[in-house]
């Protein structure tokens, strides 16, 4: 197979997609998920998959898959290429990666299909955490390296990855990276733009002030419940902001080292963040044996029933309980 990576001229010509309705579930849900794939084109969707169900990206207009892969991986350089084949192949298609190492890695893994996934990426040790890269000069010179060191003329999305919270961020700040990020874009470095911030009201802020924000990542665990007041919910829905969940898993403390019972787990919480129709969960995976059981979450039955929020409720408070000293943040997020 040729190397399909295309050049920025061609996918600035391609970018427009096919606006599609947001699809929501399984029964009448999966109906509507089914109509969304229909109006979009089934011919549009990126490793199209007709086991898999498809969401459309907030005002990208892209379709995305229901679940993605996150970057975080013990997994090796090969085992890695193993995983995202079966992703792929399964029809996930959309990848995440937030540090250098991951991105390289990642790209590496994609050579000859990188036109087949959504691959997005962050500097995260080159971007506005760090002090000396707060400028909007100095976050195009950070991207600029990472796509000459993973041997990319562009990502499909540059999620800038801002501190935590993100509201220790200053106005001036804000306003850089907005800054960089629409340069990107306008020079066909990133076809979109957005960042991720595990501060709730920074984010809110954020897409409200400027509209160019495109997509956000941020944590969503089986905890995470809609706020009864000014929820980031409604302010996403309201902007047409597409949403990522990263930590569906908490950073590993769902589980309990027994593999049946933390394939349920799993699957659990994965139809949980399903069945919110927010954001799409994006697990980081260790082994092949995971991807199969993420994408049988997808397949399953979303709204759960008393019995299992009865489980879910049990397992959400272990699952805090175990949380490492360093991952306590989390608890910020029990409603958004």
């Amino acid at each position: 197979m040729e190397n399909a990576r295309r050049t920025r001229r061609q996918f600035m010509r391609d970018t427009a997609t096919t606006v599609a309705g947001l699809a929501v579930g399984l029964g009448a849900a999966g109906q509507a998920a089914k109509a969304a794939e229909d109006a979009a084109g089934t011919s549009r969707i990126l490793s199209y998959h007709p086991d898999m169900e498809y969401r459309r990206l907030g005002k990208t207009n892209i379709m995305v898959s229901a679940v993605g892969l996150g970057g975080h991986s013990r997994s090796n350089d090969r085992e890695r290429a193993d995983i995202i084949s079966r992703c792929m192949d399964m029809g996930v298609n959309y990848i995440d990666a937030c540090w250098d190492n991951e991105v390289k890695r990642d790209a590496k893994a994609l050579k000859g299909r990188r036109d087949k996934v959504y691959l997005a990426l962050s500097h995260g040790a080159k971007e506005v955490r760090n002090e000396d890269f707060r400028t909007s000069k100095k976050l195009l010179e950070s991207l600029d390296e990472l796509l000459r060191d993973s041997d990319q003329d562009y990502t499909d999305l540059w999620r800038i990855t801002c501190l935590e919270p993100g509201g220790r961020h200053t106005f001036d700040t804000a306003c850089e990276i907005v800054d960089a990020l629409e340069k990107a874009k306008k020079q066909g470095k990133a076809r979109f733009i957005g960042f991720s911030s595990h501060d709730r009201r920074w984010i809110q802020f954020m897409i409200e002030y400027f509209p160019q924000i495109e997509v956000v990542c941020f944590p969503f665990t089986t905890m995470t419940k809609k706020a009864p007041q000014d929820s980031l919910f409604d302010a996403l829905k309201q902007r047409d902001v597409g949403a990522f969940g990263i930590k569906p898993f908490a950073a590993a403390s769902l589980f309990t080292g027994d593999a049946e019972q933390d394939n349920r787990r799993g699957r659990l919480a994965l139809r949980y963040i399903l069945h919110s129709n927010t954001v799409v969960p994006i697990p980081g995976i260790n082994r092949m044996e995971e991807v199969d059981n993420v994408i049988k979450a997808v397949s399953e039955r979303r709204q759960l029933d008393v019995q299992e929020n009865a489980e879910l409720e049990t397992v959400g408070r272990e699952t805090f309980a175990r949380l490492p000293n360093h991952y306590q943040w989390l608890k910020n997020w029990q409603y958004v």
